[in-house]
């Protein structure tokens, strides 16, 4: 690459990402891979927890495509969706509520200035009250999908864990192969709201908050009859994200929003020699 490429700098309630008008195509599956690998490199590069491609839909608004930072495309991101559909709205793709297209199926959205709520897939693939084996220990866990796998641990002491050595074992796990899972650990307030920390899949570290995750922790939480929706799930950056469960008529969960806010971090170049 010769010429300077102009990005946008997104975070949502603590997970940030490079945002990139992808509507000419310019760039291959590989490039795109490259790219991201390269520019989510942080004190080398822009450093982010992903980076999202917005191109051209037939069907629906736009499409995104999304990479992790180690360049593995994902089906679903809560606040990485939630940063497309602000930038989505601000290149003029989008109106205030919009439908775009994903690997997990159109997802719809509503802006209202720097809060985006966002229609997540309804959670299926739940498998509660689970038990693995670490080492000597075995640990109780609950495992939902939310557009991409969650495994949760029911904890007393979020603050003090050691999520870089929990996170990973349990991350990589045999019982959740082939595909992984994302890690949380969630602990139950007095106030009824919960308190996250998530080791990400693809980030192969904690990050400051996971919108997916949120979903995950409020979704299991209200079918274990502890929380009322809507739910709010306090991340680890320390904001507020807040969960909105309808039932299906069954009992079971028909309908999820992730609510939160968007801050616009900055729009520049980067310059090519950070590529090389």
């Amino acid at each position: 690459m010769t010429s300077n490429l102009p990005i946008t700098k997104m975070s949502g309630s603590g997970n940030d990402f490079i945002l990139f008008d992808h509507r000419t195509r310019q760039f291959s599956d590989a490039a795109m891979i490259r790219l991201t690998r390269l520019l989510c490199r942080r004190g080398l590069s822009v450093g982010a927890d992903g980076m999202i491609f917005i191109e051209l839909s037939e069907r629906y608004d736009f499409k995104w495509r999304f990479f992790n930072a180690d360049g593995s495309e994902a089906e679903m991101c809560g606040n990485g969706g939630r940063c497309a559909a602000r930038f989505a709205q601000r290149i003029g793709l989008a109106g205030a509520e919009m439908t775009f297209e994903t690997l997990a199926g159109p997802i719809q959205a509503r802006v209202e200035g720097r809060v985006v709520k966002l229609q997540l897939p309804v959670p299926k693939d739940i498998r509660m009250n689970q038990e693995i084996v670490l080492g000597d220990g075995r640990y109780p866990v609950d495992f939902i999908n939310t557009g991409v796998p969650h495994t949760l641990l029911w904890v007393e002491e979020v603050e003090a864990l050691d999520i870089s050595e929990l996170g990973p074992q349990i991350r990589f796990h045999p019982h959740f192969q082939p595909a992984g899972t994302n890690v949380n650990f969630v602990r139950r307030e007095e106030d009824q709201t919960l308190s996250l920390r998530t080791y990400e899949r693809g980030v192969e570290a904690e990050t400051l908050a996971c919108g997916t995750g949120a979903v995950a922790a409020a979704s299991i939480a209200y079918r274990k009859g502890w929380v009322r929706s809507p739910v709010a799930v306090r991340t680890r950056g320390g904001e507020i994200l807040v969960v909105h469960l309808a039932e299906d008529g069954s009992g079971g969960i028909g309908a999820v929003y992730l609510e939160g806010m968007v801050t616009l971090v900055f729009q520049g170049e980067v310059f090519p020699e950070v590529l090389e």
